[in-house]
């Protein structure tokens, strides 16, 4: 009678491990296993290292959005002109419709803002400009651009003067202190028609953002000198939200029309850049399905080992067979040798993906000084550098789908070997 040890025990896993142990001259099939092994390791490395990427890149691009522009933006409706007939959509009672949005709750700071389309010029420099009017304490409180850190000169002088980006900076060869120009076609209004305004400005602050396009047209300007430069003279263009939960703007979209008032229009940040974050998720679902594939790819190699191990190992499955071994024990012996190739591939690229995550920027640095910089052009993409941002959920995913497929794929050779007849299999010997 057929005696069967409980399953997974200590004796099928020593005939696993002698197996996967074994040369070649001895039956095994060891470089097979190397190679399954290897082929593992880098699916799971490649998988953690492109998901780590993927979030890092999405919370970078989302951050230097909300960290340098309104969450939402409150606009008007319009209203025509009965003098002019022309169609104009500023805000007369801006500081009174800030503050009624100012109280709704989850409402951080809204601010009354003027902007303009300008062309900025230093000495033989043009650049064109989007110039953002806006209160010094105001902008004090947009976070990516009052740091620091990041920043040249002191945002207690912008009342004297003009705050630039990086990019408008290095566009037109200036620095804190250096004097620069604006032009605005439409600006004076005379008896003999419209004439270029011209003024010259000051720059007290240089900031950066995170984001190359925005460094390199974004500049402000004190709310009342803009008012007087666009001739907006008492009035605002729109009201810049800033809320505590901008992922969950649209929770606040009714209490903040209702606070703005019947003729308020709303224009979220997911509004603006929904292009983007649409083309973000495709790109998750598409890279997720590819390095997929990639996985199930280098688990495919564990079926191959595990096939020629068997058919090298039909002598020893007869003789344990005849043992009594059962055709369960074999089937588990042959499964433990698959399935621990792919939780040791696993484990290799874990760790592999998680340091390249860590030390992305090192790695980075050294293939651009490898080859002579140039790796990563922030006008291209948008940002400064490659972000990582390792997750455990994510790392859970990949861990989990590639011993899923491993364990799935071992299912088969494992199968047939339990079921290979003794008999036969001895008398092939």
């Amino acid at each position: 009678m057929a005696v069967s040890p409980k399953p997974f025990s200590r004796f099928e896993w020593l005939i696993a491990w002698r197996y996967l142990r074994a040369r070649r001259s001895e039956g095994g099939v060891s470089t097979m296993t190397w190679i399954s092994l290897i082929g593992i390791t880098l699916a799971v490395f490649a998988l953690i290292a492109t998901l780590a990427v993927r979030e890092g890149f999405r919370a970078e691009f989302v951050d230097a959005i909300l960290g340098s522009n309104a969450h939402v933006t409150v606009y008007s409706a319009g209203t025509v002109d009965p003098t002019t007939g022309r169609f104009d959509r500023t805000i007369t009672d801006f500081t009174e419709m800030a503050e009624r949005v100012r109280g709704v709750e989850g409402v951080t700071r809204a601010a009354p803002l003027v902007k303009g389309q300008v062309m900025a010029n230093a000495r033989e420099a043009n650049t064109g400009v989007e110039i953002y009017g806006i209160a010094p304490e105001d902008l004090a409180t947009i976070p990516r651009v009052a740091d620091p850190e990041t920043a040249d000169g002191d945002l207690a002088n912008f009342p004297n003067g003009i705050a630039i980006g990086r990019g408008v900076a290095d566009n037109l060869r200036v620095g804190v202190g250096d004097r620069m120009r604006i032009i605005l076609p439409n600006g004076n209004r005379t008896a003999f028609g419209t004439t270029p305004r011209i003024n010259d400005y000051e720059v007290v602050y240089i900031f950066t953002t995170g984001r190359f396009h925005t460094d390199q047209i974004r500049a402000y300007l004190p709310f009342e000198e803009a008012q007087g430069f666009f001739n907006r003279e008492g009035r605002a263009d729109e009201i810049e939200v800033m809320v505590t939960e901008p992922e969950a703007i649209e929770e606040l979209a009714l209490p903040l029309m209702s606070a703005a008032g019947e003729r308020s229009l709303l224009w979220t940040w997911q509004d603006s850049q929904s292009g983007f974050l649409r083309a973000l998720d495709v790109e998750d679902n598409v890279m997720f399905v590819i390095l997929s594939i990639l996985v199930l790819i280098a688990a495919m190699n564990i079926v191959s080992g595990l096939i020629m191990l068997v058919k090298n190992k039909g002598r020893d499955i007869g003789i344990l067979r005849t043992m009594g071994l059962t055709e369960g024990t074999i089937m588990r012996v042959f499964f433990i040798c698959g399935a621990s190739t792919g939780m040791i591939g696993a484990g290799f690229g874990v760790v592999l993906g998680c340091l390249f995550a860590i030390y992305i920027d090192d790695i980075l640095s050294l293939v651009s000084s490898i080859g002579a910089g140039g790796v990563w052009d922030p006008s291209i993409r948008g940002i400064y550098h490659l972000p990582a941002e390792l997750r455990f959920e994510d790392v859970i995913k990949a861990v989990g789908l590639s011993l899923g497929l491993s364990f799935l794929v071992t299912i088969f050779p494992a199968r047939r070997a339990a079921r290979m007849n003794p008999v036969e299999a001895l008398r092939r010997e």
